[in-house]
This record gives C-alpha cells, sequence and structure tokens, in this order.
C-alpha cells in the first residue's frame, strides 16, 4: 500500500464497504501488512463470510441498510473508506432500502452502476468520511498498456475492434454495463443488468463462434468506484465459448490473476488487448512479438 495515500498523521484506520469476488481480501491483507486496522462490512449472497479471517472487525448487512453502514463505520472510529468487490445485480433489484437509502434512491435521475455508486459516497462524504479508490491502495491490479498476449492480430480481428470502439465508448453515456460483443461487424449483445459473465455466455449463444469481447470504463468514470475488472474466470469463460479476443482499456481495468490468465489465454490463442481508447490504435493492433 502507498503510504502516500494517507495522511501520517492520521491513525491507519481503512473501512472496506465489500461486495464479492478477491478484491475486498487483497485490499484488506495489503493494509494490514502495512500496519492498519481494518473493519469490512458487506453484504448478504454477495460478500464471502471468510472475509471475516482477513480484518479486526467484519459486518454483514442485507443490500439497502444505508444507515446501519454508516453506523457500523462510526463505531469502529473509521475515517476513511473504500469499495471494493462487485455486488450480484439481479438481486440487488430486491433490496429492501431503509429511510437514508430510500430517500437518496428518490434523489436520483438515472439509477444506473456508476449513478447509484457515487451516490452512496455522497452519503458518506456528507457524514464526514473520506472516500478513497480501492485501486489506488492496490496499483498493481491496473492494466499496461499493449497487446498483453503478443501474437499477430488479423485484419478481420482489428476491424471488428476498430468498428466496436466508438459504440463500446457510447454506451458508458448511458450507465447500462461496461461489455460489448460484436462479430463481422454485427453488435451481438450488449451487457445490461445480468453482468459480464453473463453477456458472454449470451452473445455466445446468439452468435457462435469467434466473438469480440470490449470492456472499457465508462468515459466519466469515478475510479473510486465500479471499474472494469477481469481475471482468470473471465479468460476461462472467453475460452469456453470460443472467443477471439477480448479488449480492455489500459490503466483503468483491473486485472486479477493477469500472470495466469494471460498464460492460459496465449495456450488457447485467444488475444487480449489493452488500448487507451482515446489514442490510435493501430500501432497496438498491428505490433506483435514474432
Amino acid at each position: 500500500m502507498s503510504e502516500n495515500m494517507f495522511d501520517n498523521s492520521q491513525e491507519k484506520r481503512l473501512g472496506i464497504i465489500a461486495g464479492g469476488g478477491q478484491f475486498p481480501r487483497l485490499i484488506a491483507e495489503e493494509a494490514k501488512k502495512n500496519g492498519y486496522y481494518v473493519a469490512i462490512c458487506g453484504f448478504r449472497d454477495n460478500t464471502d463470510p471468510t472475509l471475516a479471517e482477513s480484518c479486526d472487525d467484519f459486518s454483514i448487512l442485507a443490500l439497502g441498510q444505508l444507515s446501519k453502514l454508516l453506523s457500523f463505520f462510526k463505531e469502529k472510529n473509521i475515517q476513511r473508506v473504500c469499495m471494493a468487490g462487485s455486488i450480484n445485480k439481479p438481486k440487488a433489484l430486491d433490496l429492501r432500502p431503509d429511510w437514508r437509502a430510500t430517500k437518496l434512491i428518490f434523489s436520483l435521475k438515472t439509477k444506473g452502476d456508476d449513478a447509484l455508486l457515487r451516490a452512496i459516497l455522497g452519503e458518506f462524504e456528507k457524514d464526514g468520511f473520506t472516500p478513497l479508490s480501492a485501486v489506488e491502495l492496490l496499483p498493481s491490479l491496473r492494466t499496461p498498456c499493449g497487446n498483453l498476449t503478443e501474437e499477430m492480430i488479423i485484419d478481420t480481428i482489428q476491424a471488428d475492434i476498430t468498428f466496436a470502439l466508438p459504440i463500446a465508448k457510447q454506451l458508458g453515456n448511458f450507465d447500462i454495463g461496461q461489455c460489448l460483443v460484436v462479430r463481422e461487424g454485427m453488435v451481438i449483445a450488449v451487457e445490461c443488468i445480468e453482468g459480464t459473465d453473463a453477456t458472454l455466455a449470451r452473445a455466445a449463444d446468439l452468435g457462435g463462434l469467434g466473438c469480440i469481447a470490449i470492456k472499457l470504463a465508462k468515459q466519466r468514470q469515478d475510479q473510486r468506484v465500479d471499474l472494469p475488472s477481469i481475471g482468470l474466470t473471465t479468460i476461462e469463460n472467453l475460452i469456453k465459448y470460443k472467443y477471439t479476443a477480448l479488449v480492455i482499456e489500459e490503466h483503468k481495468t483491473l486485472f486479477f490473476d493477469r500472470e495466469k490468465a494471460l498464460d492460459l489465454a496465449k495456450k488457447n490463442n485467444l488475444h487480449i488487448i489493452a488500448l487507451n481508447p482515446n489514442t490510435d490504435i493501430k500501432e497496438i493492433l498491428t505490433s506483435y512479438k514474432p
């Protein structure tokens, strides 16, 4: 953990608002290594309860219990908090919000992921907390730029990526999902509430072999919440469904188990390409190590 993320005059205490996956555990373990007291609050049917082993204090709440969430961290004398991990979106529709969460939801013009998570962080700020970017606490998870699988990308794949990128960038303006699947100049699927893994499966069923997945951050993405992420399971699913390539965004995409995932992708001829979508992509798409 980078010490310059914190004021050294403050007590080393960190709160983690934990969803699913390994990200909350990685943050907690890194914080503990650096001498931090760590309190984690997770959510039923989303958060791994064994996270309690990686922190000093742990609680599980139902989604929508915003007042209890804030109170938990106040009771533990936490001032700085971060969000880490995924929330099961279909199950999120079953939430039973308390009074404060209900008031917050009704104040929103839209209820997309980014809008809702920004609003929740806003409530923390109102109560005197300082929200941190979880990825800044573990920057090694950021994806580097380039042709990560180091293989030649044929013209047909290049053409599909060039076709898909402007569409994928515009999707972020609607705050409905981060993943787009294309094949042969056609949009096959757009991620909605089901999440990336289910989108990949649906697209493969619709588009057959040889699809390309694009997963980008929203253009106005708040890096404190909901950055795109991939990992070994993502690569295993892409291979299972016979995808040709995955395009992600450098720096703004979290890449878990990167070494194992890239090794598996190379063995199965799956291209993994990390781009900066605001720059010329031709050099990356046409470069490879023979």
